[in-house]
């Protein structure tokens, strides 16, 4: 029992090792914003000429860069940049079909919502600013046959956000956060004061317009880490949302939308 309880404590000493060093990296990372510039000044390319494409951390043989891809006039740029140094680990330019960057540049000029537009609509809902976090993804991709916008950042305390956005309305489709470093509240008697599931409910029926706690179809109280979470789902005429809320302080921690297929 012993060898085990050692073995156990030596596990969780290089987990909290290994976290240390993951928090010590990203805090020296450079930011997506910064490799676009970089990438941008490389390509003699100005912002407002580039449609971005592809902009997000990524990891190869243990080594963290940034993968910037963009459309100008007929051609794609491509760069990997160093997600520390800023040096540019590599780059390629080719020419790309005519109809995929008009349909790319269309979401820009066709009153659809643009991806920078998109992380100034994640901010918002998270209630940050852009020089409060660091983004490490923003990319349009196609999910389901669903079209949308990923983006990712961390704050300095090093809270994780996740939103999709629909680049057509601009609509949150699904966000959450790293809600572990959370703790629970305390009351004036020092004991951990939960809020109710019927106060819980409230909060997730507040967030669909005319929708009641009877909406409400699923519903689950369960713990995770200690942390008491509410985990529900509400389904009006055409969407399913799906919610975890934090049992302490109210907090919606995630929320997902989706079309109810028929």
């Amino acid at each position: 029992m012993k060898y085990l309880g050692r073995l156990t404590l030596m596990a969780a000493a290089a987990w909290m090792m290994t976290g240390c060093v993951q928090q010590t990296k990203q805090a020296e990372y450079l930011g997506v914003d910064a490799a676009k510039a970089i990438a941008l000044a490389a390509a003699d390319i100005t912002e407002s000429d580039a449609v971005f494409t592809t902009a997000e951390l990524a990891e190869k043989n243990g080594l963290s860069y940034y993968e910037i891809d963009f459309t100008v006039g007929g051609q794609e740029y491509d760069y990997d940049i160093d997600a520390i140094s800023g040096k540019i680990i590599e780059n390629q330019t080719k020419a790309v079909d005519e109809t995929a960057v008009a349909n790319t540049a269309n979401v820009a000029s066709d009153g659809q919502v643009t991806l920078e537009e998109a992380k100034e609509i994640a901010l918002n809902h998270a209630g940050l600013s852009a020089d409060g976090v660091t983004f490490i993804k923003g990319k349009q991709e196609r999910d389901d046959g669903r079209e949308k916008y990923d983006i990712e950042f961390y704050t300095s305390d090093f809270k994780e956000y996740d939103y999709e956005i629909d680049p057509k309305t601009g609509e949150i489709l699904s966000y959450d956060y790293d809600a572990e470093d959370y703790a629970p509240q305390k009351s004036s008697a020092g004991n951990s004061s939960a809020i109710t599931e019927a106060k819980a409910k409230e909060i997730a029926v507040a967030q669909v317009s005319g929708a009641t706690v009877d909406d409400i179809r699923e519903w689950e109280a369960d713990y995770d880490d200690g942390r008491l979470e509410y985990e529900g789902k509400i389904y009006d005429a055409d969407t399913e949302y799906e919610f975890t809320i934090d049992g302490y302080s109210g907090s919606i921690i995630s929320w997902e939308t989706e079309p109810l297929r028929r």
